[in-house]
């Protein structure tokens, strides 16, 4: 029954129309989340110092978010290439997305928003109670720079990295 239940929300999320209300431009919505490495994260501490990828998705442990969350495990170096934090998020429970962290091997902090407030206030939380797959690009300012809700999850990270570049974001100094 639950394979069934997790199928049919795999399946919705694939062929839901997103179309958050947020738009670029407009001013991130602050978010205060814990994340699978025993930290909480707050956007408001990244403004004037990074810009923020927040990658929102469906459900820790299912198909499509095991590659998503692999891809930015194998390829994430090209993010951290930029000047950027960058996060998965997910309304799971703190310790299904720990879980979930573990078994990927993940090396970026994974957020949980079990109330879903955050999730609500990006506009990302469908009617079946779990977050599109939504990755939004905050600039130091807090302003929302690009919105992808066209997400491929085997090549998330280099789409991340394709999109910081095609942003005009300067890459890091190397030492």
């Amino acid at each position: 029954m639950i394979k069934l239940i997790t199928t049919l929300i795999l399946l919705a999320t694939v062929f839901m129309v997103n179309a958050t209300d947020l738009k670029v431009g407009d001013m991130a919505p602050n978010f205060k989340l814990q994340a699978t490495n025993g930290k909480t994260y707050q956007l408001s501490h990244y403004l004037g110092k990074q810009t923020v990828i927040l990658a929102w998705y469906p459900m820790a442990n299912t198909r499509g978010c095991t590659i998503e969350c692999l891809s930015l495990v194998k390829d994430g170096h090209l993010i951290r290439e930029y000047n950027v934090s960058y996060f998965m998020a997910s309304v799971d429970p703190l310790d299904d997305n720990r879980a979930f962290a573990k078994e990927t091997k993940a090396d970026f902090p994974m957020l949980s928003d079990p109330s879903k407030e955050a999730a609500k206030a990006y506009d990302v939380l469908n009617f079946f109670g779990v977050a599109s797959r939504v990755t939004f690009y905050i600039g130091q300012d807090g302003r929302i720079l690009k919105i992808d809700e066209d997400i491929s999850p085997k090549t998330a990270a280099q789409d991340m990295a394709s999109h910081l570049k095609s942003l005009g974001l300067n890459k890091r100094k190397k030492l």
